[in-house]
């Protein structure tokens, strides 16, 4: 990707630089701590209080973000790669940002609601089962946001053999 801010130089030169893409090892980090902490509103709400129900409106508002996320990466993917057109700089880092925030969250959101169904398997409570079931299906809707949010970041990409503005 190319880095629209660039890095400084020498005076009198174009700015220039590389921004790498998300890197897998800070994705499975962000996931990792969410299923820990996810497993762990389980005990902690029960010692304190009552465990959190999960309704379908978790799912259904992390498809939206998906959806979001999905046509934005689709219009910018047509818009670079197939028309061949530049973005304005300040559109394509917020693009950027936002592809690289939504995975990041994504990864956390998907681990966490995961860990949390996980925490509820086994449990002979009332709705543990319905809490499983809709925490799982959460995380999937979390893990969907971070596979839109790297297609959009992937969109954003820009071929190293393309002239200089």
């Amino acid at each position: 990707m190319s880095d629209p801010l660039g890095t400084p130089g020498p005076p009198g030169e174009e700015p220039g630089g590389t921004l790498r893409p998300t890197s897998p090892a800070a994705l499975t980090g962000w996931a990792i701590a969410g299923l820990v902490g996810g497993w762990l509103v389980h005990p902690v709400a029960d010692r304190y209080g009552t465990a959190p129900i999960i309704t379908w409106a978790q799912p259904l508002a992390l498809l939206l973000v998906v959806a979001i996320l999905g046509a934005t990466a689709w219009v910018t993917h047509r818009q670079v790669h197939v028309r061949r057109e530049r973005l304005d700089p300040q559109q394509a880092v917020n693009r950027l940002v936002l592809a690289r925030a939504c995975a990041y969250v994504g990864a956390l959101v998907a681990g966490g609601y995961l860990g949390y169904a996980v925490s509820w398997i086994g449990v002979p409570a009332e709705l543990a089962e319905q809490r499983a079931w809709r925490s799982a299906a959460a995380a999937l809707a979390g893990a969907g946001v971070a596979i839109a949010a790297l297609l959009l970041e992937r969109a954003c990409r820009v071929r190293s053999d393309d002239p200089a503005p």
